[in-house]
């Protein structure tokens, strides 16, 4: 009795990849936790900001702060506010030490004495 069980209980087994062949198509990779087909990536701009390509490849964002009063300045390395300069032609922002000059599509950006960004223009007005 006990091996006949066993001989129904492995031909059933054995059955079950048979059936379910016939339901569709079999992807394994859907049902594994770490494969996938496709990676979905990101985003990289911040919400709200407008990126700026500079010279080397370098970029920046900036997002515009309490009606243009001011700006959130984000460079890879850091994250600064800087506050509306008087300017007669452009936009100037500042904060004793960074200096963010926008003129129209074009900025440049002083840290210091040196000119760390340079030749940079929104990603919109880039052509490609």
């Amino acid at each position: 009795m006990q091996r006949k069980l066993m001989r129904m209980t492995g031909a059933g087994l054995a059955c079950i990849p048979l059936l379910l062949a016939g339901c569709g198509e079999m992807n394994v990779k859907k049902y594994l936790p770490f494969g996938g087909d496709a990676v979905q990536e990101r985003p990289r701009t911040p919400a709200n900001a407008t990126e700026y390509q500079c010279a080397a490849g370098k970029r920046f964002y900036v997002r515009t702060l309490e009606g243009g009063a001011a700006v959130w300045l984000i460079l890879p390395e850091r994250e600064l506010r800087l506050e509306k300069r008087d300017a007669e032609s452009g936009l100037r922002y500042g904060n004793g030490i960074a200096l963010l000059e926008i003129n129209g599509s074009d900025a440049t950006l002083k840290d210091g004495a040196t000119v760390s960004f340079a030749g940079c223009k929104t990603a919109s007005s880039d052509p490609k």
